[in-house]
């Protein structure tokens, strides 16, 4: 079985500078020579980074990569740093059609440098899962293999930092070729609910962004005030997208159980049942992607096991 490691950076693959841990050089390569892999290619993607520097064109590159490589590999690793990976994870979920090989994101909460890292059985558990695990994009991480569409980073400094909600649906778009859609460049913003919270930077928000993430209370309530009403509607009018999750990290949204909610239903925005913010988030800059015709048929529909269907 031959894999294809393409290293981004992150903690595992860190070493200690007067600054603090940075991505080094020769890290993993050093952790595949301990456990003595055969059959696996590195692939450094330069310049190595902390996740916190990611963007969507770190995302391409790693697609692009996969897709590159499909037909020469059995399965792909991808180490990232575990700040962003949940975002990376969700993204790949999107941008990737017709996989048949596994992909597994893995990382550390401690750099391989360091006494008691979890880098090294977090790297060899991932090879492995990469001859195993179905087509797809996984994280493996603490012994659990994650779907990539349903991970969230849910604790700072646990080594088990992650997890995610069970899906039907695996983390793959279908198609007949391996593919990926390119990310192309948009603003999008991430706005949580608060009472009280300043209506001119709603406004501005509601009005200039090209799509939205809408964190909102509970079930799927916000505050109706005449700012907030009147950003939103001038968003429908200009066809923003607006997918809108609970900040409550279970259950997700029922969009008109409560009154208090109607105006998300009246200004037309996206129920996002019970989508992680990561998910909502890379969901819409893949939409911004597709050419505008195919845009609201993929806003309304489960593309890859992001969400779970809720009733009232």
């Amino acid at each position: 079985m031959k894999s294809l490691l393409i290293h981004t950076g992150g903690t595992i693959g860190m070493g200690a500078t007067p600054e603090g841990f940075a991505p080094a050089e020769g890290v993993i390569e050093a952790a595949l020579a301990d456990l003595r892999v055969a059959d696996v290619t590195l692939l450094p993607l330069l310049p190595l980074i902390d996740s916190a520097q990611a963007t969507p064109a770190d995302w391409n590159r790693i697609a692009q990569a996969i897709v590159d490589n499909h037909s020469d590999y059995n399965g792909f690793i991808v180490t990232h740093g575990t700040d962003t990976l949940a975002f990376t994870a969700s993204a790949l979920c999107f941008a990737l059609a017709g996989l048949k090989r596994p992909v597994i994101l893995t990382g550390a909460m401690r750099p391989l440098t360091v006494e008691k890292s979890d880098g090294l059985q977090n790297l060899s558990d991932a090879l492995q899962a990469a001859e195993t695990a179905p087509p797809g994009i996984w994280v493996q991480f603490a012994g659990q293999l994650l779907h990539g569409a349903r991970v969230r980073k849910a604790h700072s400094s646990a080594l088990d930092a992650f997890t995610a909600s069970r899906s039907a649906k695996p983390p793959l778009q279908p198609g007949k070729t391996p593919s990926f859609t390119c990310y192309q460049p948009c603003e999008i913003g991430i706005l949580s609910m608060a009472p009280g919270q300043s209506e001119a930077c709603l406004a501005h928000a509601l009005t200039t962004l090209d799509a939205i993430v809408l964190r909102v209370f509970g079930a799927g309530t916000l505050p109706e005030t005449p700012a907030l009403r009147a950003g939103l509607l001038a968003a429908q009018t200009r066809q923003t997208p607006i997918i809108a999750i609970s900040q409550s990290p279970k259950g997700g949204i029922a969009l008109g159980t409560y009154a208090a909610g109607n105006l998300l239903l009246e200004a037309g925005v996206i129920d996002g049942h019970d989508m992680t913010p990561e998910a909502a988030y890379t969901k819409l800059a893949h939409v911004l992607s597709l050419p505008e015709p195919q845009r609201q048929a993929a806003l309304n529909r489960n593309l890859c096991g992001e969400f779970t269907a809720f009733g009232p």
